[in-house]
C-alpha cells in the first residue's frame, strides 16, 4: 500500500467512524483489509482503495466494519457490573419509585455481551423489579455485529469468557455446538444501528449510559464532542460508565467522577438533561422463577 492510499483510508475512517490510525498502524489495516479484498475478488488493496475513491458505498461500509474493533465478552472487566448492582440500581430503585421505569443505553454494544449481561443481572434481581419497566437500548456502528447480537447465538469460547456457569445453565440453550440466550432475555434488549459521530438525541434521555472501550479510538476533539452530546441525553441524577482506560477528566465539565467508584461518573447538574422520555418498547420485569 502506497502512502497516498493509506492517507486516504486514515481520513475516511476518521470521518466515518472516529477511528484514528497513526502512521505505524498500516500493518493493522493491511491485515484486516487484504482478506476483505480477496472476498470481493479484488486484486489487492490498491484496487480496493480505487473502488472506494469511485464511490462504492457498499465497499466503504464493509471497510469501516472490517476496521471496527469488536472485542467483547460477558461481564467484561467485572467492576462496572459491580457498580451497576451495588450502586446504580439501588440508587435508581429509590429515585425512580414513583415512575417505576429505567432506561439504559449500551453504546458500541458490539456482539451483544454487554447488554445481555445487564439483562441477566436485571432478571436475577427478581421481585425487587416486579412491575418496573426497564428498557435496554444497545447500539453499534456495524450492522453485521448487530445481526449476531439479535440472534443471541454464541460459541463455546464466547460463553466461557466471563459468563458464570449458573447463568449459562439458566439463561442459555445449547444448539449443536453453539449456545443461544433465551428469548426472554433477548426480548429485554433493543438493538439499533448508530454511529456515535452522528446525532443520537432521538434515542431520548437515559438513566444509565454504558460507553466503554470505544472512545479510546477517537482523538481528543471527537471525544469532547461525544461527551458534550452524552451530557444532553442523560438524566440529572443518571450514571455514565466508561472503560478502565477512559476518563472525562480534562475533557468535559458535564460529568464528575463518582467517589470511590472507578470508571463511574455522574452528570454535572447544570449540563445534564432535565427531561424524562417515555420508554419505547420497554419490558416489564418479572421475577425469576
Amino acid at each position: 500500500m502506497i502512502a497516498s492510499e493509506y492517507e486516504y483510508l486514515q481520513k475516511l475512517l476518521k470521518e466515518r467512524s472516529g477511528l484514528v490510525l497513526s502512521a505505524d498502524k498500516q500493518y493493522l489495516v493491511e491485515s484486516r483489509l487484504i482478506p476483505l479484498a480477496r472476498r470481493c475478488n479484488l486484486g489487492g488493496l490498491s484496487e480496493l482503495v480505487q473502488k472506494m475513491r469511485f464511490g462504492d458505498e457498499a465497499l466503504i461500509v464493509a471497510v469501516v466494519e472490517a476496521m471496527t474493533t469488536n472485542e467483547t465478552f460477558f461481564f467484561r472487566d467485572k467492576v462496572p457490573f459491580d457498580h451497576f448492582r451495588d450502586t446504580i440500581m439501588p440508587t435508581l430503585l429509590s429515585a425512580r419509585k414513583n415512575r417505576r421505569s429505567i432506561r439504559i443505553w449500551c453504546a458500541a454494544s458490539s456482539t451483544g455481551q454487554e447488554p445481555y449481561s445487564l439483562a441477566m443481572m436485571l432478571k436475577e434481581m427478581g421481585a425487587s423489579l416486579n412491575g418496573w419497566r426497564v428498557e435496554i437500548v444497545a447500539t453499534d456502528l456495524s450492522q453485521e455485529v448487530l445481526e449476531k447480537s439479535k440472534a443471541g447465538i454464541f460459541s463455546q469460547f464466547e460463553v466461557q469468557r466471563g459468563l458464570p456457569i449458573q447463568m449459562l445453565v439458566k439463561h442459555f440453550t445449547q444448539v449443536n455446538e453453539m449456545w443461544q440466550i433465551s428469548p426472554e432475555i433477548r426480548a429485554m434488549v433493543q438493538f439499533r444501528q448508530l454511529n456515535l459521530l452522528h446525532d443520537f438525541s432521538k434515542l431520548g434521555v437515559f438513566d444509565v449510559i454504558f460507553c466503554r472501550n470505544v472512545l479510546i479510538y477517537f482523538d481528543q476533539e471527537t471525544k469532547v464532542n461525544v461527551f458534550n452530546r452524552l451530557a444532553k441525553v442523560i438524566e440529572t441524577d443518571g450514571f455514565l460508565l466508561l472503560g478502565a482506560a477512559e476518563t472525562v477528566v480534562g475533557l468535559n465539565a458535564g460529568f464528575n467522577p463518582y467517589p470511590e467508584r472507578r470508571g463511574l461518573y455522574h452528570p454535572t447538574p447544570a449540563t445534564a438533561s432535565p427531561s424524562i422520555v417515555p420508554a419505547l418498547g420497554a419490558r416489564t420485569i418479572q421475577a425469576v422463577r
